[in-house]
């Protein structure tokens, strides 16, 4: 038997079976896939044991060629990230530093580059500031939120440290997430301002993709223990056939 035949026979690691998982997550974000199809897949992912179970999944999606690498026995060193690789520092001025809400509402979210200082202004309206999956132009930087009869929303990913120092009239600012020490390396959001008849709040959540993970691998848990169920159901007339 050749290289190439065997490998489909080969037993599927964790790690390939998180690397299909993520393509099939870029699918369903991009709209490749919808969530009925998204679920089947992932099943059939995590319930997979050899590279030729993991290889059709992927087989009409971009990148599928990459979902299962070519069989290593050394060890390879991880990936790089972390806090670090999202401190961009330089010269970077930020994907955008400044928005204003007028009887209306702003939103910067999603994949952006947090300026050193970003000016806001919610008049009679509202923004949102997620930071879960921001770069930052520096370690620490500074939201400078304005709410006249409005409110401002910052959303920080666990492990950033949070320092509230704005002034409310009638309004106010949230210290809850106050105090939180930070994961080293990690970047500081000082959010400062003045708040009249609003309010700035400060929440702190989970990325999207973290908790899409955590999701599939209470999925992956529950059928792993499914199928160990069903496994030992199997063997019990062997046994006591032997018996």
């Amino acid at each position: 038997m050749t290289e190439d035949a065997a490998v489909p026979d080969l037993r599927a690691s964790d790690a390939d079976r998180e690397r299909v998982a993520e393509i099939l997550r870029d699918a369903l974000a991009e709209g490749r896939l919808d969530m009925e199809e998204f679920e089947e897949r992932l099943d059939a992912t995590y319930q997979a044991r050899t590279y030729g179970e993991l290889t059709p999944i992927t087989r009409d999606l971009p990148d599928h060629a990459t979902a299962v690498p070519a069989v290593s026995l050394t060890k390879q060193p991880e990936r790089g990230g972390g806090w670090a690789s999202r401190i961009v520092g330089g010269d970077d001025s930020g994907t955008s530093s400044w928005a204003v809400a007028v009887m209306s509402g702003f939103q910067r979210r999603g994949h952006w580059t947090a300026p050193r200082r970003f000016n806001c202004l919610a008049f009679w309206g509202g923004g949102e500031i997620d930071l879960r999956e921001a770069n930052f132009a520096d370690r620490e930087v500074v939201i400078n939120a304005v709410a006249i009869m409005g409110g401002v929303e910052v959303i920080v990913p666990p492990g950033v440290e949070v320092i509230v120092r704005g002034i409310g009239v009638m309004g106010g600012f949230d210290h809850r997430e106050e105090g939180v020490p930070g994961d080293p390396g990690a970047p500081r959001v000082i959010v400062t301002g003045f708040a009249f008849w609003g309010g700035v709040g400060v929440d702190r959540k989970l990325p999207r993709a973290e908790k899409q993970r955590l999701r599939e691998e209470r999925r992956r848990e529950r059928l792993e223990r499914k199928e160990d169920r069903r496994r030992e159901l199997e063997g019990s007339p062997e046994r006591e056939d032997r018996g």
